[in-house]
Order: structure tokens, then C-alpha cells, then sequence
């Protein structure tokens, strides 16, 4: 089991863009309840399911295994809850950590994310230009909300 630590940022500007390659990630849900999630996600040609605890302040428990593309695939379209969670992952070194940048598409088009993953709620980082307002609390931002409330709905109203 793994701990994950994680703060979320909007961007202010798209200085991270220049020369950064991105990830095409298709997820959804299997469950997207308060206390559990359980979640699958393609990568490009990898596929895993991951299990999440409910968070607890900054950080919440994570089991992630590989499975095989076809089937993760095959739950996509399947099982999983939809809207379907389409994006680009950036992953963008800054000062010594790797910032991720996610690129909305569907039914979140236009929504970008900035996030860090950190090994311990007090640790200290620095926070790039391009990093605007944090909405590490505000559930709206969360994937799993993203599903049940895309952006769509309700950009403009932040």
C-alpha cells in the first residue's frame, strides 16, 4: 500500500507548455463513493486499476496493479460510470520536483490542473509561475467529481 500526498494548483499562464510531451489518459470509475474509490486508467498502452482511500487532509491510501490494456478497455466502455475522464498528462521538472500538468478534454475541455505529489504533508516546494490559485480543498477538482459534475457544468462560477 501506498501513501499519496498530493497538492492541486490552477495555472496562470502557459509557461510549462514549451517543449513538454504529454500522456493520453482515459480513466473512470468502477465505485466513486465517499469512502472508496476504485478506478481504471489507460496510459498511452499501459493499464491499471487503483484503489483509493477516502482523503484524509492532504494525503489518502493507494493500491494501483497493471492489468491488461484490453481489458481495461473493455471496463472503460463497459463498466465504468461515465463521463469518461479524458486527458493529457504533462510531466514538468521544476526546481528539483516533477509538477503534473493535466489537459482536460470532453466533457472537462478547457480545464487545466497543475498538481505535486509530496512525501510528506509539511514538505516544502516551490511553486513555479505558471502555478495560479491552489484548490487542493475544493472537491470540484477532484477526477471523481469531474465525473459526477464536469466542468462544463459549472466553469465560470470559481
Amino acid at each position: 500500500m501506498g501513501i499519496e500526498i498530493e497538492r492541486k494548483f490552477l495555472l496562470s499562464g502557459d509557461g510549462w507548455k514549451n517543449q513538454v510531451e504529454g500522456d493520453v489518459i482515459r480513466q473512470g470509475y468502477l465505485s466513486s463513493d465517499h469512502d472508496r474509490v476504485v478506478r481504471v486508467r489507460t496510459m498511452n498502452q499501459d493499464a491499471f486499476i487503483t484503489i483509493k482511500s477516502s482523503t484524509d487532509g492532504l494525503f489518502r491510501n493507494e493500491w494501483e496493479y497493471a492489468i491488461p490494456l484490453e481489458d481495461a478497455e473493455d471496463m472503460l466502455e463497459r463498466l465504468c460510470l461515465k463521463p469518461l475522464i479524458e486527458k493529457v498528462r504533462y510531466r514538468i521538472p521544476y526546481e528539483g520536483m516533477i509538477w503534473e500538468v493535466d489537459e482536460f478534454f470532453g466533457e472537462n475541455a478547457g480545464l487545466f490542473i497543475a498538481e505535486i505529489e509530496l512525501e510528506s504533508v509539511d514538505q516544502v516546494f516551490a511553486l513555479p509561475p505558471w502555478a495560479g490559485r491552489e484548490v487542493t480543498d475544493d472537491p470540484r477538482y477532484y477526477n471523481t467529481n469531474l465525473m459526477r459534475n464536469p466542468y462544463r457544468i459549472w466553469k465560470g462560477q470559481d
